[in-house]
């Protein structure tokens, strides 16, 4: 961002974001995700489609120092309703198409889309967050082999490891 902000960082068909513009966008993402409660190890599901705002919503939540889970809006309603309800996720980022796809859930939606007017009024600047490499960056759900999907916690000392040895390998 600092050496090259007009560069291209993100491209989705016939849309474009420069890195000044992705690190903006993510950094009001993630102050309003901050006055919305979420802190270090806080679970924040994403359940939108591909595109840049996913992109967005990814290193929004890691910024506001949260934990994403990923929600494909393909699931079956039951799996992704299990998977809500057993993550408990105080804030579901989206889209406004998706919601009819979602379970009820407990917490705040926030669609990425709909919602960005207000979203926008938060500051473009850094964001504090007390990230240690110990907090969690993501849970992940298997395949459910045993008939019920499990949550993997991986926290953002474990990526770093895998990274390292996958640059190694």
């Amino acid at each position: 961002v600092e050496r090259t902000p007009a560069a291209v960082a993100v491209v989705f068909q016939n849309e474009r974001l420069t890195y000044r513009e992705l690190n903006e966008r993510a950094n009001q993402l993630a102050h309003h995700l901050q006055l919305l409660g979420v802190q270090p190890d806080t679970l924040v599901g994403i359940c939108v489609e591909r595109s840049l705002e996913m992109v967005v919503g990814l290193l929004g939540i890691l910024k506001a120092g949260g934990a994403y889970v990923p929600l494909d809006p393909d699931y079956p309603p039951e799996r992704l309703a299990f998977m809500v309800a057993d993550a408990r996720v105080p804030v579901l980022l989206t889209q406004e198409a998706l919601i009819a796809r979602l379970p009820a859930a407990q917490g705040k939606r926030v669609c990425l889309d709909g919602d960005w007017p207000v979203i926008a009024r938060q500051s473009s600047g850094p964001v504090a967050s007390p990230v240690r490499p110990e907090h969690l960056a993501y849970v992940i759900y298997t395949s459910g082999s045993t008939g019920q999907p499990k949550g993997a916690m991986n926290t953002h000392a474990g990526i770093v490891n895998r990274l390292v040895w996958m640059q190694d390998a």
